[in-house]
């Protein structure tokens, strides 16, 4: 029996320990850190062998494959051991998909992978194809193979980090949402090796697969000309450049191969970051065999996905916008451009090599308050300090509302849109939302009148 080690006690890890024992491995599974209770009620239910913080050489180096779970770096020092000895590492999604037979849409990109992804399978589903959502959404993708109802379509949104220990994994349609510059300390920051990161979710595909990507993105612009793509390539573009393969805009309308999808008025999800995820995502399915009229329902109705750009209340004429997954200086810059009223920002945390200089403008032009949520602020303030008068500094998400709270005007818009990871004060962005939200529903039970509340 072969023996498979998976470094990782997450969603990705233990998803794969699942598919991995059913598959007939004799699974062990390792985590330096803490594994939460439920993921371990998990692994004992299906008997799998585990170990918490510590890594024990003999399990590991006695390995025939190795699943390392997305958020370990290969600067690790027990990856670089197995490594050097020419142990297989592969990710979670690379093992999966070597036991489905599904077509597979794959979405990375620097921003939007989320909520096209999300978008791309509520319109599959509409159509009434047989599909499920997987990667860094909900259950991981080897747990839905292992144990889920059987696919015909499987819609994934996957990362960098995946796609770094892929060998033969390869998506029918994959999407380049865009290429900015995100997550460098995993690169060694050098932007070129993150680009190469992104781009590999192509690098099996054939003639007969289709790659998907942003034509008013410079960087995905200059790769696909520098670089042989063997897949069949479609663009989409905002900027009205029309194209025969391809989604683009043009006077307020959306079209799709020269033929007219719908009126961008129509679409529920407003922005110019918006616009190009729908382009996006309705491509994909027109390219799976969707019918225009669905693309178009489904489009006119998706909700906003949660924690990307999220209205939470209206506290005392202050509005509030969790927009927690905004991990990176370009996510930030489509919030703060996309905000019509004066902002009292929350941002900081974990800081990736982040350039902020395309911040600059928007920044004088649209805050009037910082309020930094992180353990160390200390690059957001060399950078803003002396350009905004009002900078608070906090470490807890109750802190950063009232703080925020009490700095804003009624007709003001309190976002959060953090440009960092979450790593330094939360377990991840996701939690950081929550306690955000969280928090202002206890200040709005403070204070006799709440004008409106979101859904969350």
């Amino acid at each position: 029996m072969k023996k498979l080690v998976i470094l990782g006690g997450g969603e990705s890890g233990v998803g794969a320990a699942i598919l991995g024992k059913q598959q007939g491995f004799d699974v062990f599974v390792s985590d330096k850190g803490s594994i939460k209770d439920h993921y371990k009620a998990e692994l004992k239910k299906y008997n799998i062998a585990f170990e918490e913080k510590q890594h024990t050489r003999e399990h590991l180096f006695k390995a025939d494959l190795i699943i390392k779970s997305p958020g370990i770096p290969d600067k690790v020092a027990v990856v670089k051991e197995l490594r050097e000895v020419n142990k297989p590492i592969i990710s979670e999604i690379e093992f999966a998909a070597r036991y489905t037979d599904a077509f597979i849409i794959a979405i990375t990109g620097s921003n939007g992978k989320t909520t096209t992804t999300t978008m791309t399978y509520e319109i599959l589903k509409e159509a009434g194809f047989n599909v499920g959502v997987g990667g860094n959404i909900g259950d991981s993708f080897a747990k839905q193979v292992a144990i889920g109802k059987k696919r015909d379509y499987y819609v994934l949104e996957v990362s960098s980090f995946q796609l770094d220990d892929i060998v033969k994994f390869k998506p029918n349609i994959a999407i380049i949402t865009n290429v900015t510059p995100d997550h460098l300390d995993r690169y060694d920051y050098d932007f070129g090796r993150y680009t190469a990161s992104k781009f590999r979710i192509t690098m099996n595909q054939t003639k007969n697969d289709s790659l998907i990507f942003c034509k008013d993105d410079k960087t995905s612009e200059d790769w696909i000309k520098a670089k042989k793509i063997n897949a069949a390539i479609h663009s989409f573009t905002a900027k009205t450049i029309e194209t025969k393969r391809g989604a683009y805009a043009k006077n307020g309308w959306m079209y799709f191969n020269e033929k007219a999808i719908t009126s961008i008025k129509e679409l529920s999800l407003k922005g110019e970051h918006n616009l190009y995820n729908a382009m996006a995502s309705g491509l994909a399915a027109h390219l799976a065999g969707v019918k225009s009229e669905v693309i178009r329902k489904v489009l006119s109705k998706v909700n906003a996905i949660e924690h990307r750009m999220e209205f939470v209340a209206n506290v005392k004429g202050i509005e509030f916008i969790n927009d927690t997954k905004a991990t990176n200086v370009d996510s930030v810059w489509y919030a703060l451009d996309a905000m019509t009223k004066p902002i009292v920002w929350v941002v900081g945390g974990q800081d990736k090599g982040n350039d902020y200089s395309s911040l600059m403008d928007l920044v004088k032009e649209k805050v009037k308050a910082i309020v930094c949520l992180g353990a160390d602020n200390r690059k957001i303030r060399e950078v803003f300090g002396e350009m905004i008068p009002v900078f608070e500094e906090t470490n807890t998400a109750d802190k950063a509302v009232n703080v925020a709270f009490n700095l804003a005007s009624e007709g003001d818009v309190v976002l959060l849109s953090p440009a960092c990871t979450s790593f330094d004060l939360f377990d991840n962005y996701a939690q950081r939302g929550v306690l955000f939200k969280e928090a202002i529903k206890e200040l709005a039970k403070t204070l006799p009148t709440v004008e409106d509340f979101g859904n969350s």
